[in-house]
């Protein structure tokens, strides 16, 4: 499910067949015109349940893009707030927290910004790397000198760090798979019996490409969202690249 070509072409496929298997069942058990009402009530309720259901889904995706969106910019806070509330602590320990945000900055950018593979993953390990040095910079003066003021540094490198596991968590929060095959079971059972109730030729070879079609476009464009590294639409980290700018880098 993370690849919307292959979903949109695995599901235009089933689909279609699933439109052609109605056909040819029409072809040898017609529909006799006394159940032709009812099954068009069943057929009715079942493309509308279809559509509520795509709605649904295609809602599920939005609302973790929209969660992403809103994790970047809460990052980007969290490390501009915590680059400030550096110069709290001693000089020394001060250009080290700035340095090390300066890294931990880049490093974030380019999370966004990998595809998956090798690259994320050690970008992943060196991110940990760095919240390391970066809590131990921290830790240090705020043991030897407990102080408020201290102390407001240590809690601001505490939001960055959480920021981060949020940001993480919502990348790797997806629709459910099982919910993807409730999905294209739903697709296909519809059209199945809409090949079965089509009357005319004409009729049918519109219907065996239209329906199918639209149903997986739905599909890719709810995977494309769904998909943060897959697909087109993605989540820019514009608020890290400001911020990065506005740091000097």
């Amino acid at each position: 499910m993370t690849s919307p070509i292959f979903l949109f072409f695995l599901s235009l496929i089933l689909l279609w067949l699933a439109e052609r298997l109605g056909a040819a069942i029409r072809k040898r058990r017609p529909l006799r015109d006394e159940a032709r009402t009812d099954f068009d009530v069943v057929l009715t309720a079942a493309l509308t349940l279809l559509g509520l259901i795509i709605g649904f889904t295609f809602s599920m995706a939005v609302t973790r893009f929209d969660q992403r969106k809103n994790f970047e910019e809460e990052e980007a806070n969290a490390i501009g707030t915590e680059y400030l509330r550096a110069d709290l602590l001693p000089a020394v320990d001060a250009d080290q927290v700035h340095q090390l945000l300066r890294t931990y900055l880049d490093q974030r950018i380019a999370f966004y910004e990998a595809a998956d593979g090798p690259k994320l993953e050690q970008n992943i390990a060196e991110t940990g790397q760095t919240q390391t040095a970066l809590w131990s910079a921290v830790r240090k003066p705020a043991s030897l000198t407990p102080t408020p003021v201290v102390a407001l540094a240590a809690s601001g490198m505490n939001d960055v760090i959480n920021t981060q596991g949020y940001t993480q968590f919502a990348w790797d929060d997806h629709i459910p798979v099982p919910a993807w095959m409730l999905l294209l079971a739903i697709g296909i059972g519809c059209n199945l019996m809409v090949g079965y109730t089509a009357r005319r030729p004409a009729q049918e070879k519109l219907l065996s490409l239209i329906l199918p079609l639209f149903v997986s476009i739905s599909f890719l464009l709810i995977a494309d969202i769904e998909s943060p590294r897959a697909g087109l639409i993605r989540v820019e980290p514009r608020n890290l690249i400001i911020l990065s700018e506005s740091l000097g880098r």
